[in-house]
Order: structure tokens, then C-alpha cells, then sequence
């Protein structure tokens, strides 16, 4: 597939049609061709066309792991700069995705200006301020079932075991949105 323009090509992978129809165009004004899909295999079918020099991707597509999509797009190209952007951020899902790839792992509502800016930055930061405040219980408890899902590489089953938990209340669990701090 040859590239129409200059542009630095970019992958967007989200499930979100209307979130997507609203990044997108802010993200060309920003001088990037975007290509977008909703689904993992849409989003791997045009990496494995453009190989992206850049992406964002959803933590939790539909049913899906936005990870699984960071894995194939350093495996297309190690150098491509992936952003993960997500509602449900975790700790244990940062570390992976970074482990996996990732460049940057932001939390949603994101905008166009904070995306590129985790899109370009290629170092840390360690002026970034530590909390005062430690975690409240609902959302160490929401860590913990974050890590112990990792742990058993998503499967919902598996980790409800480990939790000695049932699998349905575990997916209650998450299914919930993380607790703000």
C-alpha cells in the first residue's frame, strides 16, 4: 500500500466510533494520516499493510486487550511509538503495556494535544510527583484483581480460581470503572 502523502502514519485503535470520529481529525490537523479501526483484527490487518510509525490504542477493545495489539505492532516494527489509551487504567496494565512496548500509557478523557505529546516523548519523567495520599481500599482491591488477571494472562476464570472468588462476581468487579483518587 503506498503512503498518499508525507504525513507520519498513525493507527488508531479504539472500539469507540464516536471518540474515534472526533480524535481523528484533530490528530491529521496535528499533521498525522490516520488510519482508524474499531476492532483488533481491522487494527492488525492495516498495521500489517502501513506498518505505522505511530499508534493509539485502546486498553479494552470490545472484549479484546488492546495489549494483544501492542504485541503485533512491535513485533511488525520495534520502533513504531504506541500510546495506550484507556478509562480502566490499572497499575499492573501500565507495567505490561510499557514491558510489551508501549511508550506511554494515558488515562481517559485524553485529548489530541496530550496524546501527541505521549507520542513524541521518549524518556521519563522524574520530576513527576509522588501522591501524599495512599490508595483507598476500593482501589487497591481493583489493583489487585487487575494484577491477578495479568497474572493469569486475562482469563477470568483462572484468576477467580486463584481469588477464591466466583467468576461472576469477578466480572462484576471489573466490569466496573476504577475508583478515581
Amino acid at each position: 500500500m503506498n503512503k498518499p502523502s508525507d504525513k507520519p502514519v498513525l493507527l488508531l485503535v479504539d472500539d469507540d466510533e464516536t471518540f474515534c470520529s472526533v480524535l481523528q481529525p484533530a490528530l491529521e490537523k496535528r499533521e498525522f494520516e490516520v488510519l482508524t479501526a474499531y476492532d483488533i483484527q481491522t487494527g492488525i490487518e492495516l498495521a500489517e499493510q502501513t506498518e505505522p510509525e505511530y499508534a493509539v490504542i485502546d486498553l479494552r477493545i470490545g472484549f479484546d486487550s488492546g495489549l494483544e495489539m501492542v504485541k503485533k505492532l512491535i513485533s511488525l516494527d520495534s520502533n513504531t511509538q504506541i500510546v495506550i489509551l484507556t478509562g480502566y487504567a490499572s497499575i499492573a496494565t501500565a507495567v505490561e503495556a510499557i514491558k510489551l512496548g508501549a511508550i506511554h500509557y494515558l488515562t481517559k478523557p485524553a485529548n489530541a494535544d496530550e496524546i501527541v505529546a505521549a507520542l513524541y516523548k521518549n524518556e521519563g519523567d522524574p520530576s513527576v510527583a509522588i501522591s501524599e495520599n495512599p490508595l483507598s481500599v476500593k482501589r487497591l482491591e481493583w489493583e489487585h484483581l487487575q494484577k491477578v488477571l495479568m497474572q493469569y494472562d486475562g482469563n477470568i476464570s483462572a484468576a477467580a480460581r486463584a481469588l477464591n472468588m466466583h467468576r461472576r462476581t469477578l466480572q462484576r468487579k471489573l466490569d466496573k470503572r476504577p475508583v478515581k483518587e
